[in-house]
């Protein structure tokens, strides 16, 4: 266990990490850095992988709890995403144990940039639900891009929140609101199918984990509220 300033500073960027990936994703990008500061050098990847996984599960819950009971999208909807991206996400834990994840960094910050150009040169992005396909084919695309991205989080994790809202809202024309609905399920399924994996191995901790967790579902819930 880290020192009680250390700590108090994990449980702070737990509750903003659960507050954050609510209303706009990527709330990894809060916590996964945290804990690779906060933590012991010597950590293993799939330890931190675990243990950021225990804390975001309880976040994704409650946030995607909310919105499915506000109506945002029916469980038809919400189930495809969420199965796949499971799926997807307990390929891409069994992998972290076999690479590097350094080597995703490069990639990933890539991503996050132009992610941030879209949305600056495209600024009225999201206002209005505009779907581009036919259900079938926009039921597929969405089910496609779970599946990928649920991987990529059970490889790496972080900003997988925000590649799924910008993924829904740029390739098929949803609106924010409907749009981080669906990637809040499909995120939920991913962290609980990557949490399955690394619990099975032993990588994470158990006494830090679970305070984590409570931060991050309280601020998962506010956020959750404050979003919609």
């Amino acid at each position: 266990m880290p020192d009680i300033d250390v700590l108090a500073l994990l449980l702070a960027a737990s509750f903003l990490a659960g507050f954050v990936d609510a209303v706009a994703g990527g709330g990894g990008l809060v916590l996964f850095p945290a804990l690779m500061l906060g933590l012991p050098v010597g950590t293993p990847i799939p330890t931190l992988l675990g243990t950021n996984k225990f804390a975001a599960a309880t976040g994704t819950t409650a946030a995607a709890w909310h919105f499915l009971k506000s109506g945002t999208v029916g469980r038809r909807e919400f189930v495809p995403p969420l199965v796949l991206a499971a799926a997807g996400a307990v390929a891409g834990a069994r992998l972290a144990y076999r690479i590097d994840p350094e080597v995703l960094r490069p990639v990933m910050v890539l991503l996050l940039a132009g992610m941030l150009a879209f949305t600056l040169f495209r600024p009225d992005v999201g206002r209005l639900h505009a779907p581009r396909f036919a259900p079938g084919a926009q039921a597929a695309i969405g089910t496609g891009v779970a599946l990928a991205l649920g991987f990529y989080d059970g490889v790496f994790g972080p900003g997988t929140g925000s590649l799924l809202i910008f993924a829904y809202v740029g390739l098929l024309g949803f609106d924010f609101l409907r749009a981080s609905a669906l990637a809040k399920a499909a995120n939920w399924g991913s962290n609980f199918g990557a949490l399955v994996l690394f619990m099975s191995q032993g990588s994470w901790i158990p006494a830090l984990a679970v305070p984590l967790a409570a931060a991050n579902l309280v601020g998962g819930r506010l956020g959750a509220g404050f979003a919609g």
